[in-house]
């Protein structure tokens, strides 16, 4: 089924830029859809990539932070209002 749209002058003058040949303005517009899909798909992947990597260094890190807190002998105090701290016994 063939469907026309109404487009204002400017937008057809942005997809004529867009034509080649014997391009129509559907191959173009089809073209642009294709164009969207993957850049979000690329950037979906780059998102994940970025998330595993800061993943990988928080682990990293945490490992660090694990070897300071095993030097220390810290205490679980009670403050009065059932909420504990974790505090160093010389404090």
């Amino acid at each position: 089924m063939i469907t026309t749209i109404q487009l204002s002058e400017e937008v057809k003058r942005e997809l004529d830029r867009f034509k080649v040949a014997k391009k129509t303005y559907e191959d173009v517009i089809v073209e642009l859809i294709k164009k969207v899909d993957t850049d979000k798909k690329e950037q979906e992947a780059l998102l994940i990539e970025g998330c595993k990597a800061m993943y990988h260094d928080m682990i990293e890190i945490n490992k660090e932070w694990e070897a300071v807190d095993a030097e220390i002998d810290w205490e679980w105090n009670d403050n009065g209002n059932g909420n504990k701290k974790r505090r160093h016994p010389s404090r």
